[in-house]
């Protein structure tokens, strides 16, 4: 499915991932953070803007050869990569549907480029599954807008440069609330930082809760209509949502690698515990997942590609893009339990890497929209629901 130059790509980011990632995932795990000079090194390979066009200061690299990238970075560390995939995916894509040529030229080449790292504020406590429930407001004012509200589950929330904050604007006409996207500058006083939670896995990710308390932006931090960010904000985690499979795929990939090799080295009844065909089952049907996972994933990429390529605004399939990840994420998991089954009493400790794996593969089956919430879209799209 990819072209030779695209398979050269994929490679350059598997060797950066081994050499300069995978070293580290352990330890930033530990720690829960990475630096930002990892960052510095992916923005030198043009890793922070892959999707965004070359006019742009990006890659502007096509879909399938995003995906397989992102796939290998997380294959060196889930949670570097999950800052990887927003700088990448859903916040290009918001820039690009909705951004007018000024905001475009203004903050793509800056977030291709590395200088500005961005983040995605759109779920609330008690809006998360359901994003149009959200409570924070921005209020017109004399020379723009005032936002006021609570942000929960920010990724990069402390560590970005913009905010990309969605907040009820009034109500439509058809009764619904009208929701807008406003580019927030993170040095603002206004904006803070006021917890990180502490997670379960893709520890080394800062998972924040932002507080808004009066943040004033001007209409050129507006984008595009007042009343439309929440549809703004579900095409752009369509995108997202391929980013966050490649992500599970990379994870199921390193599951399955560290089980086989472990496999041959660990003898139990006088011979290697990769001749038990208990154990051979197990590593075939792992295999077997994580390929299917990867092949829907670039069939779902190409697809996109082809839809985009002419019209921007048509890139997403949404339904499609909810499969890969609903597939990939539930392999990921299925495939990390089982590598951990392999390793035995040894997996269930820290000191062994398929544990973290483990943890990490969870967390792909809850962010950018949870398993219950793709089945959900699959199902619209399936009974002919618009």
């Amino acid at each position: 499915m990819l072209t030779t130059e695209q398979r050269e790509i994929r490679a350059l980011a598997r060797e950066f991932a081994e050499g300069e990632i995978r070293p580290h995932s352990r330890a930033w795990d530990e720690s829960g953070d990475f630096p930002d000079e990892v960052l510095d090194a992916l923005a030198e390979l043009g890793f922070m803007g892959m999707l965004v066009p070359e006019a742009r200061g990006g890659l502007g690299m096509a879909v399938p050869a995003y995906l397989a990238v992102m796939e290998a970075l997380s294959w060196g560390d889930a949670a570097l990569a999950l800052t990887v995939a927003i700088q990448n995916g859903p916040i290009p894509r918001l820039l690009t549907i909705s951004g007018t040529e000024e905001q475009q030229s203004v903050w793509l080449p800056r977030l291709a480029s590395g200088r500005t790292l961005g983040c995605f504020a759109l779920s609330e406590a008690d809006a998360g599954s359901d994003p149009s429930a959200m409570v924070t407001e921005a209020s017109r004012t004399g020379s723009g807008w005032e936002i006021r509200g609570e942000k929960r589950w920010v990724t990069n929330g402390a560590r970005a440069d913009v905010a990309f904050v969605f907040a009820r604007t009034g109500q439509r006409d058809d009764g619904r609330p009208a929701i807008g996207c406003f580019a927030v500058d993170t040095s603002d006083e206004a904006y803070r930082v006021t917890g990180r939670e502490a997670t379960m896995g893709l520890r080394a990710s800062e998972t924040v809760t932002v507080s808004l308390d009066g943040v004033v932006v001007g209409d050129d931090r507006l984008l595009g209509d007042p009343a439309r960010g929440l549809s703004y904000a579900l095409e752009a985690l369509d995108i997202g949502r391929l980013g966050i499979a490649a992500q599970a795929v990379g994870i199921g990939q390193a599951a399955l690698e560290h089980a086989t090799r472990y496999s041959k080295e660990r003898r139990q009844f006088g011979q290697a515990i990769s001749g038990f065909g208990a154990i051979r089952g197990k590593l075939s049907r792992m295999a077997a997942r994580v390929g299917a996972a990867r092949a829907l994933l670039l069939d779902v990429g190409a697809r996109v590609e082809m839809d985009g390529a002419s019209d921007p605004e048509r890139m997403p399939l949404r339904a499609e893009a909810a499969m890969a990840k609903l597939v990939a994420s539930e392999a990921a998991t299925w495939v990390a339990d089982e590598a951990v089954q392999i390793f035995g009493g040894y997996g269930y400790m820290r000191d062994y890497p398929v544990e973290q794996l483990l943890r990490d593969a969870k967390g792909t089956e809850i962010y950018e929209g949870t398993s219950e919430i793709m089945r959900l879209v699959i199902a619209e799209a399936v009974l002919g629901h618009e």
